[in-house]
């Protein structure tokens, strides 16, 4: 193998080991920051010996066996963490006759506990939302510091400085390196879920940039949900949120024409739809049924999204049943974001004309005020009521306010097509 493909092997083992290293070493040393510091030193000197050595038959535990003697190594030089010296001491006369022998057993103990314990610690509420995201892909999706900027269309060093000052800030605050209990438990389950979520929705619906979709987000998203999952698997609001990501992801092919322009769901050819992410998709969800969580947001979502997968056809779409979940999640969730989707249920459900007074009704709603879909879903409303010259003032106005260049295109579009047909009409 040459030692450029040796290096390509090296990055693929490593991108793929990384939130396990992290987390193994993180119970170590009690440190986010530091294990990510030993997990990289691991890296260095695979890239140091393997081009010459050869990648080890269990690439993953020979680096987790290097990275754990560099995080005893660092503890013993330590004198300003006497305690945790004095505390490793019994880990290392225990682990260390078996740490070079027993390579396979390294990478295995208590992962699935260190994982768990790494997603509470990263998505901390003691974070602020984007340092939680940044950390989140960082530690637990091995993306670069490169990577989560070009996600995001933020700059590298911004990304970079949440990084850094996420983990101070744990640091700092002392948060503890485990997995939260009881009460607690929901409240920080809750902060993680909404992490995995808000990574697939900016790779679902771009909220800027030239592309509509961006697929390695969702990707990266639907595989921490996952992981959770079978970490967490008696939590139906973690089979629920999997069960929404797989349903929504199988229609990714669908979503985007030929020349990357957005289709709408209802003009997608449900040929392209993912049968196989629908069937788990629809699995997860019964999964969460069965835990008694089918009223939980995320379910209630997934639900709706099954409605929209069960259908054939448009025309099939049970619209009575997702305005009445859409109901039931204002119940649960109530926000202006939720009521202008069950405004659109609505719509389609019983007509425009019955829907428009639900959308009129949030126009003074402060949070919406610069949010392009209000605009967008009034125009289309009223383009259905044969108003097209105010449909195109409300879709030239959300063409405005998007920053997403495919979606502004396609508002436009629409906007100058109510103008013609306005001037058909005289």
């Amino acid at each position: 193998m040459t030692a450029s493909a040796t290096h390509r092997a090296i990055d693929a083992v490593f991108r793929i080991e990384s939130a396990k290293l992290i987390a193994g070493l993180a119970r170590i040393v009690r440190d986010v920051g530091l294990a990510e510091e030993l997990a990289q030193d691991a890296l260095v000197t695979a890239l140091e010996r393997w081009p010459e050595a050869g990648i080890p038959e269990n690439p993953g535990a020979w680096l987790m066996a290097t990275a754990k003697h560099r995080a005893i190594d660092h503890v013993r030089r330590s004198k300003r963490i006497e305690r945790k010296h004095e505390e490793l001491g019994h880990t290392i006369e225990a682990a260390q006759p078996s740490i070079a022998p027993d390579l396979e057993a390294a990478i295995d103990e208590d992962v699935g506990d260190d994982l768990l314990r790494l997603v509470f610690t990263a998505c901390h509420p003691v974070l602020s939302t984007e340092a939680r995201v940044a950390l989140t892909l960082r530690l637990l999706g091995g993306l670069s510091t490169e990577e989560i900027a070009r996600a995001f269309l933020v700059p590298e060093p911004t990304v970079a400085q949440r990084i850094v000052r996420a983990k101070r800030t744990l640091a700092e605050a002392r948060v503890p390196f485990e997995v939260p209990r009881g009460e607690e438990l929901a409240v920080r389950l809750s902060s993680v879920l909404q992490v995995i979520y808000l990574v697939f929705n900016e790779g679902y619906s771009a909220t800027a940039g030239d592309d509509w979709m961006r697929p390695a987000l969702c990707e990266d998203a639907l595989r921490l949900g996952r992981i959770l999952a079978e970490l967490l698997p008696k939590e139906p609001e973690v089979h629920g949120l999997v069960a929404l990501m797989e349903i929504q992801a199988s229609r990714a092919r669908a979503r985007v024409g030929p020349s990357g322009e957005p289709i709408l769901l209802l003009e997608q050819n449900r040929g392209l739809w993912d049968q196989l992410l629908i069937r788990r998709g629809l699995a997860a969800l019964a999964r969460a049924e069965a835990l008694g969580g089918a009223w939980g947001p995320y379910a209630l979502q997934a639900a709706i999204a099954a409605c929209h997968a069960r259908a054939r056809a448009a025309e099939e779409t049970d619209w009575p049943r997702i305005a009445a979940l859409y109901l039931a999640l204002v119940e649960v969730t109530p926000s202006p974001v939720v009521e202008l989707n069950r405004a659109v249920a609505f719509g389609m459900a019983f007509g425009p004309a019955a829907a428009l007074p639900l959308v009129d009704a949030l126009l003074a709603e402060p949070s919406l005020a610069q949010y392009h879909l209000l605009p967008s879903v009034r125009g289309d409303l009223l383009a259905k009521l044969g108003r097209m010259d105010e449909a195109r003032v409300e879709l030239e106005r959300a063409a405005s306010l998007t920053r997403n260049t495919r979606e502004r295109a396609i508002l436009l579009e629409r906007a100058a097509a109510c103008a013609r047909a306005s001037s058909r009409a005289d």
